[in-house]
């Protein structure tokens, strides 16, 4: 049996991540209280700064899903390096500490691009464009199925090549440089693919709000990544990884339905979509539900929210399905 000491060190700092979690989570809902009351009303797309609280919040809950995700694949991968293979942890260290560069230029490639194309189309129509990338993006990230085949392929993948990797290491013939190139890629890979799928996310915000709300948002995804990745690498945590991605994947769904009806309203400015305005609802919803949570009285943007909501649902109930048939 573990020493009793390791066991209440262990005990501690679980419970002292709860807490920094829990802390963040109400300092957040605060500072969204105390922006309802001060700045009441519907956001608006073209107007700067606006419901700056609440895109803080959901890039924050994005960010540290994608990097909770990432924090499992790569603790999947290094699972066995312990003693001599803990050798083999630092290629795949330099290999996810590139990819975090490549997503840092990736970003600004992104930018650049979305600048030339501005010149010669309206912002309404980027930031839609954009927009409708984010949801996409989010509806996979919320997709229930595609994660149940995320969890158990791409892990496995990366896991069998790793596995591979290490096994070659052994043969004298098979050359050093190999096998470090092989194993940077997989923490490259592990990193940027979720890297790459939280820059295409954040245009949407970057042109609506400004680049500083989501530097803020990415700021507090970051830490808390950063908390568990630190409680997984270097403390060795067991971490209940499947209970933090529902909770995330829970406040996700909050976030997608808030996007959704952002998105929807800014495809209407555009022209995109008409706006058929459900006349008995305008005095039921008071202009907090538009800050917050994009509900408007319009036909579109509320079957559009609906739409996502049962996409989510549906997805659930196959990754369930699926598993109680295997």
């Amino acid at each position: 049996m573990p020493p009793e000491s390791s066991v209440s060190t262990s005990s501690y700092r679980r419970t002292a991540l709860y807490s920094a979690l829990a802390v963040g989570a109400l300092a957040v809902a605060g500072l969204l209280v105390w922006q309802g009351f001060t700045a009441a009303g519907n956001p608006v797309p073209d107007a700067p700064n606006t419901s700056a609280a609440v895109a803080v919040l959901d890039i924050g809950v994005l960010t540290f899903r994608e990097g909770l995700e990432c924090v499992l694949v790569l603790s999947a991968i290094t699972a066995s390096m312990t003693g001599t293979a803990g050798s083999f942890r630092r290629p795949i260290a330099w290999g996810a500490g590139v990819a975090f560069l490549a997503t840092i230029a990736t970003w600004f490639a992104v930018i650049g691009i979305l600048g030339a194309l501005s010149q010669n189309i309206s912002a309404l129509h980027i930031q839609a464009a954009t927009g409708l990338v984010a949801i996409v993006v989010l509806l996979i990230v919320m997709n229930w199925f595609f994660h149940k085949i995320y969890w158990t392929g791409w892990i496995g993948l990366h896991t069998r090549k790793k596995q591979g990797l290490v096994k070659s290491a052994a043969d004298p013939e098979t050359s050093r440089s190999r096998v470090f190139i092989g194993l940077a890629l997989l923490g490259f890979t592990s990193l940027y693919r979720e890297g790459f799928e939280v820059v295409l996310f954040l245009q949407s915000y970057r042109l609506r709000l400004g680049s500083a709300v989501v530097l803020d948002g990415v700021s507090i995804g970051l830490v808390l990544t950063a908390i568990v990745a630190v409680l997984a690498f270097v403390a060795h945590q067991r971490l209940p990884y499947k209970k933090m991605l529902v909770l995330t994947g829970v406040m996700l769904g909050a976030v997608l339905l808030v996007m959704v009806g952002e998105e929807a309203q800014e495809m209407q400015l555009a022209h995109w979509l008409p706006t058929t305005t459900i006349h008995a609802l305008p005095q039921l919803f008071p202009g907090w539900a538009g800050l917050w949570f994009s509900v408007f009285p319009t036909v579109e943007t509320l079957a559009a929210q609906l739409l996502a909501g049962l996409l989510v649902i549906a997805s659930f109930f196959m990754a369930r399905g699926a598993k109680a048939k295997n």
